[in-house]
Order: C-alpha cells, then structure tokens, then sequence
C-alpha cells in the first residue's frame, strides 16, 4: 500500500470513530442491537474501502507481471482481451467494492470469462 491510502484510511477511521461519538450522544438509550448495527454500518464503509484500495493495487502489480495472452481454462485456446469491465461486489455490511478488469474471450471456443483475482 502506498502513504496516501494509509493517510486516507487513517482519515476515514478517525471519521468513523467520531461519527460513532456523536450517534452515541444522540441517541443515549439505545439498545445494544442498535449499537451494534450502528457500529457494523460504520466500519463496513471502511473495509469496503480498504478492500477496494487493496484489490486495485494487487491489480497494478499484477498487471506489470502478468502474461500477454492466458489460455482458456476450458479448452485451452489462446484468450484474447475484449476490453475492460467493472465490476461491483457486495462485501458484508452491505457495503460494495469496485473493481475494474479485463474480460477475455476464447479466440477458440469463444468462452469468455473474467481472470481471477
């Protein structure tokens, strides 16, 4: 990871850790199932993040190492990049991480998937 997401993800937490001071103030006779739901929503907006920044950057590495052409996991032709496609994944919380990657198609058998990671 590089500084500026420590420094963003520093700033989101210290965000998190206040917006949660004040909703506590707010709300003074608040359940314990109601601290709780509102101490999951909060965080959940900083995994996403986190996880999002996390994906992106494994992403930039893979991209400088990885190879031109995969072949297809199903019949083993060559793949060929039909651009790119991004993606939303719903993580728990309910909060989502975007992610972009390339769509490969099979110059063969014309299966078209998403490479993992």
């Amino acid at each position: 990871m590089n500084e500026t997401n420590t420094c963003q993800w520093e700033k989101l937490s210290s965000e998190v850790l206040s917006g949660m001071k004040e909703w506590a103030v707010q709300h003074p006779k608040a359940t314990f199932a109601e601290i709780e739901r509102e101490t999951m929503k909060r965080m959940a907006q900083l995994q996403s993040r986190i996880m999002e920044d996390v994906v992106r950057t494994m992403e930039a590495k893979q991209a400088q190492g990885q190879p031109e052409e995969p072949y297809c996991p199903e019949c083993g032709g060559e793949m060929q990049p039909r651009g790119e496609q991004e993606r939303r994944i719903q993580v728990q919380g309910g909060q989502e991480v975007e992610i972009k990657r390339p769509y490969l198609v099979c110059t063969k058998c014309r299966a078209g998937f998403f490479p993992p990671g």
